[in-house]
């Protein structure tokens, strides 16, 4: 047999049919690396969706919040999704059978309902019920593990959580509502929304090449939760009274702030026009807004205003209903500003307080005669007597010896004009505060004068319930708060928020004398018709006439302390526009201060060390009258847009 040899021809053929088919290897390896750098996450993804991949959101729990005591405030309840996987269902039609009949036994699944949702016959991931509750879950769960329901197959269920306040209305301003995507709006809800957030986790769920449903989850990450300084049971006893007063009695507006005076924690805050939490968008309490003083609407008629009511003309009514007033809003603050001015020319030295002052029942400053609560005058006054008889005679003569300078250093010192910066939304803007009390620049005679007893200067409720413990505690000013500590979802604590001291307003002993002068008030005084029994109580009445001057309408106030000696708690009752015959006369403010004092004081183990013996009426002649007797200045509120009548005049000489 003659050996088989290759010519150089046919080996040179060889050489290049190697070279040839080594090149295009070499290129799909090359190809292949490329794909699989370049674009394998592409790739990979598109794998998996021909393997029906679902991927899966796991929501995260809100966090709580409690009130002081550990009483809950605001929680998220768990509910439940109701999943189905129609391509796993369809595989078996005896399973197929057991499904529909417990999707129709459980949770009321009608076959027309079921046919539709099967037609996407490749679906893993299809939800059918929302917000079904744990018992309802738990119902058909048991059936599922029982011999009955062992077909049943391609039925799962995915957690969701909704927020709920399981007191209702209680503390509705101070704790805020929350609308979808988690997002806070006012209170603390809306000031801590970062905190209370957490992170939501997420299930990858797909179909392996042997068509078992393979699951990766991550965990979501839970929300903070808040412990805050409310007492629930103060809270409750706040809004049981006032709501009794606006039955009885009525008003534009009623709101009450309760503080520790050793630390600005907030124990309660109170608005009369409340909504509930749980139903935040809900119409009904606005019917208010289109009610008069003397006027009802029918819930038909209201529901069918409500109808014709454009989308945002709904909003901005709920926008008004949702306002904190405590927070919000600013008013002449009338005679509780006296204790401002006194306390701060005792601490500079411009009074000793043994000074006696003579009123006449108005001061002529420039063109503008000003007028005294007692138009007859109150003849000679010592210092503490201008102040338990609200003598605007006397404080404006006072504030005369202050001058712009000291008078203005005190209203800084007190945070008046500027933000409280209070951990609950809705706080004015620093520029926006800036311009409701006039300044050295603007203090000229007429507005230094009106300033002293509290009009034309403008506060919110925050700003002076807070210079007020300041007052009395010993001249501590502290920031307002409302959160205690902030607690992780593993219960460590996150943050801890106790004394917050901002700087000294003024001495312990001129502190001290502010008390006695302000327990002297309610005994002897203006004030006496916020005295309860066997309790020593301190403070002051305000009276600040609306604009325009003369209308006859009235914000009425009291903000009390007891016990004198050892402060612990102070509250304010503002009340707008009572219904009342005669608004400057009734004492609003300080006969709700009764009413809530008079269960609030046990309830917090205050002990009684008073008298019990009524105080007197003080016989002192009050008349309603305006401010201005006469022509008023064209601009008597700081912040207006007009120019004041009195802003070429020459300022007071400073001492």
């Amino acid at each position: 047999m003659k050996k088989k040899v290759f010519v150089k021809r046919m080996r040179k053929h060889l050489l290049f049919l190697l070279i040839l088919f080594t090149g295009a290897f070499l290129y799909l390896v090359g190809v292949l690396i490329y794909i699989n750098v370049d674009k394998g996450k592409k790739y990979s993804q598109q794998v998996l969706n021909q393997k029906n991949f679902e991927s899966i959101s796991v929501p995260f729990k809100r966090g709580d919040i409690f009130d002081r005591n550990g009483s809950i405030l605001a929680t998220s309840n768990k509910v439940y999704n109701l999943v189905i996987e129609p391509k796993n269902i369809l595989k078996d039609e005896d399973k197929k059978i057991a499904t529909t009949n417990a999707l129709a036994t459980y949770f009321g699944v009608t076959a027309e309902e079921m046919g539709g949702y099967l037609a996407d016959s490749n679906s893993l991931y299809k939800v059918i019920r929302k917000k079904l509750p744990y018992e309802d879950v738990k119902r058909f769960q048991d059936f599922k593990d029982s011999k009955e329901g062992r077909d049943v197959v391609g039925i799962w269920f995915e957690d969701q959580y909704i927020r709920s306040y399981p007191n209702d209305e209680l503390a509705c301003h101070l704790l805020g509502f929350v609308v979808s995507g988690n997002e806070g709006i006012g209170g603390v809800e809306g000031s801590y929304n970062s905190y209370l957030n957490g992170q939501d986790g997420r299930i990858y769920a797909y179909l392996s090449e042997d068509y078992t449903l393979q699951k990766k989850i991550e965990p979501a990450t839970d929300g903070c939760s808040l412990v805050t300084t409310i007492d629930t049971e103060i809270q409750r006893i706040v809004q049981t009274k006032s709501d009794k007063y606006m039955e009885e009695v009525g008003a534009k507006n009623v709101s009450v702030l309760v503080m520790n005076p050793a630390n600005c924690e907030i124990l309660a805050l109170y608005n009369c026009h409340q909504y509930n939490p749980n139903n935040a968008y809900d119409m009904k309490p606005c019917k208010y807004q289109f009610e008069g003083k003397d006027s009802s609407l029918s819930d038909s008629d209201f529901e069918t205003m409500c109808k014709s009511m454009t989308d945002e003309e709904k909003l901005e009514s709920l926008n008004d209903l949702w306002r904190n007033f405590v927070v919000s809003d600013s008013f002449e603050p009338g005679s509780t500003f006296k204790t401002f001015t006194i306390s701060g020319a005792i601490e500079d030295g411009v009074l000793n307080g043994n000074e006696e002052f003579y009123c006449d029942g108005h001061q002529q400053v420039y063109d503008f005669d000003i007028g005294c609560v007692n138009r007859n005058g109150h003849g000679m006054l010592t210092v503490e007597q201008a102040l338990t008889k609200s003598c605007n005679d006397c404080l404006m003569q006072i504030a005369a010896l202050e001058g712009p300078t000291i008078f203005d250093k005190y209203q800084q010192l007190y945070g008046f004009g500027q933000r409280t910066n209070i951990d609950i939304a809705g706080e004015p803007s620093s520029a926006d505060l800036a311009y409701m009390v006039y300044h050295r620049d603007t203090l000229n005679p007429v507005e230094l004068a009106t300033s002293s007893f509290g009009q034309g200067v403008t506060v919110t409720m925050m700003q002076l319930g807070t210079a007020f413990c300041s007052a009395i505690n010993g001249g501590y000013y502290y920031q307002p708060h409302v959160v205690k500590q902030i607690i992780d979802a593993d219960g460590n604590v996150v943050e801890n928020y106790n004394k917050m001291l901002v700087r000294r307003t003024i001495s312990e002993e001129t502190s001290a004398t502010m008390r006695d002068m302000l327990y002297a008030t309610v005994e002897n005084g203006t004030g006496n018709r916020a005295w309860v029994e066997g309790y020593q109580i301190g403070g002051k009445t305000g009276t600040a006439e609306k604009l325009p001057r003369g209308g006859g309408r009235y914000i009425l106030s009291f903000i009390g302390f007891s016990p004198v000696d050892d402060p612990q708690v102070v509250v304010y009752c503002v009340v707008d526009e009572p219904h009342t015959g005669d608004q400057a006369t009734s004492g609003a403010g300080a006969i709700l201060f009764n009413q809530i004092a008079e269960e609030l004081l046990p309830y917090m183990n205050i002990y009684k060390t008073g008298t019990d013996d009524e105080p007197e009426d003080s016989g002192d002649e009050y008349t309603p009258s305006p401010v201005f007797d006469g022509d008023a200045p064209e601009n008597s509120v700081a912040g207006q847009t007009t120019e004041s009548a009195t802003t070429e005049a020459e300022t007071t000489s400073e001492e």
